[in-house]
């Protein structure tokens, strides 16, 4: 395999996970290339890149940023702005997992929390509720907490975690 094809079908691979972390494919595809670019690259290498419109580019670039995974650098002397992400593997893992919880996550233990909270009117459908959304509510706010002691561990976390559960 060339250089050119690997590089496509990295982005491209990379561009289908993202759904799986939250995020739509040309998000994923901007993230993959500025991951394996041994430079931070502007709006219009992005665009050129990936072949995607600058209002497309833009929205997700911006998009990456407040997610934390993308920062935006200027060079000096230079008009345009520039783009990076973490390349620490184990850094971007514990970004996007915070992320997810807070995006994610931590909405639905509120809403289930809510639910759970509502008064039995002594209906069985109403006892039955209560009951399922308490347990998924309890269940949701563990993961989150094993997911929040998780991410604390600095490097190498995935990998700890893994290790930890094959013990």
């Amino acid at each position: 395999m060339e250089f050119v094809e690997a590089k496509q079908k990295f982005i491209s691979t990379w561009g289908s996970l993202g759904s799986l972390w939250g995020i739509n494919k040309a998000m994923a595809q901007i993230q993959a290339l500025l991951f394996i670019s041994p430079n931070p690259l502007s709006t219009e290498e992005i665009m050129e890149e990936l072949q995607i419109s600058r209002g497309n580019t833009s929205m997700n670039v911006r998009q990456l940023i407040d997610w934390g995974i993308v920062t935006k650098e200027l060079k000096t002397g230079e008009r345009k702005e520039y783009f990076s992400t973490e390349k620490d593997v184990h850094e971007l893992a514990r970004i996007i997992a915070r992320e997810r919880s807070r995006r994610e996550i931590q909405p639905v233990i509120k809403t289930l929390k809510e639910i759970s909270s509502i008064k039995s009117d002594g209906n069985p459908s109403s006892e039955e509720l209560i009951k399922q959304t308490k347990a998924l509510h309890e269940m949701a706010e563990t993961a989150d907490r094993l997911l929040a002691k998780t991410v604390e561990l600095k490097q190498n976390w995935i990998s700890n975690a893994l290790i930890k559960l094959m013990k």
